[in-house]
């Protein structure tokens, strides 16, 4: 051993280190680097693949959203109609049956009057024929009793001016 091969420093050693060190690494790099580069290209287009899945469903999404709002609009405005038709029809049922309510009064009133024209002339027939019969009971016992002498003459007096009178003509 030399001077210089003491306790000194070697520098050889350490570069011989240093190489093996670099060697080593470039092996354990290129092997394992292009493993790496592999999983890790395989992850990128995993994750690439994934967002273009989540966009297309995004987008998937939306337009069904569209399509929901669409016909949820569609229904909002249907439904709007349907409201103002049957508000439309119940006025128009309510005016019919107004309608219908005050002709059948009308006939009820018309009725009502014929009624009571029928009953006022029913009764008036039962007073003429209640009248008419005592004037014929009454005519009756006349004659039954025979004219006496004031109604003799009255009647005497009737033929002779209804002679006077055929007479005159």
């Amino acid at each position: 051993m030399s001077a210089h091969e003491g306790f000194g420093f070697n520098g050889d050693i350490l570069e011989t280190n240093i190489i093996n060190l670099a060697v080593v690494l470039g092996i354990v790099i290129s092997f394992v680097g292009k493993n790496l580069t592999v999983l890790l290209e395989d992850r990128k287009a995993a994750i690439l693949k994934n967002l273009q899945e989540a966009n297309q469903l995004a987008l998937r999404a939306k337009e069904k959203l569209n399509q929901a709002q669409t016909q949820f609009d569609f229904a909002k405005k249907k439904a709007q109609e349907i409201r103002e038709e049957g508000v439309l029809r119940a006025s128009q049922e309510i005016n019919v049956a107004m309608t219908q309510h005050e002709f059948r009064l009308a006939k009820l009133e018309e009725f009502k009057q014929e009624t009571l024209q029928f009953y006022q002339q029913k009764a008036f027939k039962q007073a003429y024929v209640y009248v008419i019969s005592k004037i014929i009971t009454r005519v009756r016992e006349r004659l039954n009793k025979g004219l006496d002498s004031t109604y003799h003459v009255i009647v005497n007096n009737f033929y002779v001016s209804r002679f006077a009178e055929y007479n005159s003509k």
